[in-house]
C-alpha cells in the first residue's frame, strides 16, 4: 500500500497522519488509546481537571502516541506542567499564542501545537515557538476559531510557515483526507467521525442524531455559550431547535451529552463538524482508521498526491 510518511508521522513515531480532536472535556483515555493503537494520534482534554487529568495519564501505555489539548481560557498552569512531563504533545486552543505557555509546555518532553483560524495565526504560534500548528477550517465541529474554508486556509497557511501542518475541520472520509494532503497538510485532524466510535462515550441519542445528519444538518451558532459566551461553535441545528422549544438554561450548557447524562440530550450541545454525513452506524476505532486510511490511499493512488 501507498506510504503515508510524512513530517508529522516522522515527529510522533504513529503510522499514519491522522490526530483524533479532543473534543472537549469528556474524550475518555479509551478513544485516544484505541486511535493510538490503530496507527493513528489520540488526545485527551485538559479541561476534565487536573485529578481527572492525572488518571487519565495514568491509564495511557507508555508507547502510546496521545497528547493533551488545553482551552486557553479554562488553561490550569498545575495541569500543563504536569501533562508536559508526562506525554507527547501539548496543543492549545483560543487566544493569541502565547510565548510563556509555550516555553512551558517545553519544560516538559512534549513537542507544542496551537491551532489556528488565520495566517496572522499561524505566523503567531511560529514566532511563540510550537513546534507544529493545526490549521482550522470554518467546516469544523464544536467551536471554530476562524471564518475560513480548509483548504483555502490551507492554501494561505502553508507558504507562510515551515512547520508540520494538520488539517481540522469537515474531514470524515479518507477522500477527505487525501484532499488535505495533497494541498499541503502533514496530517489530518478528525473530531465528529470519532463521536460514533464504540470506544466513545458520547451519548447513544447524541450518535444516533450524528447518523441521521448530513452536513447541511449543521449550523454555526454561539447559542450554547453559558460559560463560554462569543465563542463561536458549529452544532446539529436541531438541537437549537430543541432548546428553543423547552426554553430551558440546561439547554445552552457548553457540555456535550456523554453516557452518563440522563434528561433531554436532544437540546444539548449537540456538536457536529460538516463531515457528519460520513458518519454511518456505530463502529469500533480500529475500523474507523482502517477505512480513512484505505480510502485515502486509494485516493492518493490514483495519482492525486502531491509531488
Amino acid at each position: 500500500m501507498l506510504n503515508l510518511a510524512t513530517d508529522f508521522t516522522r515527529l510522533f513515531g504513529c503510522r499514519y497522519p491522522l490526530q483524533q480532536a479532543a473534543m472537549g472535556g469528556f474524550t475518555s483515555p479509551d478513544l485516544a488509546i484505541a486511535v493510538s493503537r490503530a496507527g493513528g494520534f489520540g488526545m485527551l482534554s485538559a479541561t476534565v481537571g487536573i485529578e481527572s487529568l492525572s488518571a487519565q495519564l495514568d491509564s495511557v501505555p507508555s508507547a502510546a502516541t496521545v497528547g493533551v489539548n488545553f482551552l486557553v481560557p479554562f488553561l490550569d498552569r498545575r495541569a500543563l506542567e504536569e501533562a508536559a512531563d508526562r506525554t507527547l504533545l501539548i496543543e492549545f486552543f483560543w487566544g493569541t499564542p502565547d510565548a510563556e505557555l509555550v516555553a512551558i509546555a517545553h519544560g516538559g518532553n512534549a513537542r507544542v501545537c496551537w491551532q489556528i483560524g488565520s495566517t496572522d495565526e499561524a505566523r503567531a504560534a511560529r514566532d511563540a515557538g510550537c513546534d507544529l500548528v493545526i490549521a482550522q477550517g470554518i467546516e469544523a465541529g464544536g467551536h471554530v476559531r476562524g471564518t475560513t474554508g480548509l483548504l483555502a486556509l490551507i492554501d494561505e497557511v502553508r507558504p507562510v510557515i515551515d512547520l508540520p501542518l494538520v488539517a481540522a475541520g469537515g474531514i470524515g472520509t479518507g477522500h477527505a483526507m487525501a484532499a488535505a494532503l495533497i494541498a499541503g497538510a502533514d496530517a489530518v485532524r478528525i473530531g465528529t467521525r470519532f463521536l460514533a466510535a464504540t470506544e466513545s462515550i458520547a451519548h447513544p441519542t447524541y450518535i444516533e442524531s450524528l447518523i441521521r445528519s448530513t452536513a447541511d444538518d449543521t449550523i454555526l451558532t454561539t447559542a450554547f455559550g453559558e460559560g463560554w459566551p462569543n465563542a463561536p461553535h458549529r452544532v446539529l441545528k436541531s438541537a437549537v431547535a430543541a432548546g428553543l422549544a423547552r426554553g430551558s438554561a440546561q439547554s445552552w450548557t457548553t457540555m456535550w451529552p456523554t453516557t452518563s447524562d440522563n434528561g433531554p440530550i436532544e437540546s444539548r450541545a449537540l456538536y457536529a463538524g460538516q463531515s457528519v454525513g460520513a458518519v454511518h452506524s456505530r463502529q469500533p476505532t480500529e475500523l474507523i482508521v482502517a477505512e480513512l486510511i484505505e480510502q485515502a490511499q486509494q485516493a492518493l493512488s490514483r495519482g492525486l498526491r502531491r509531488t
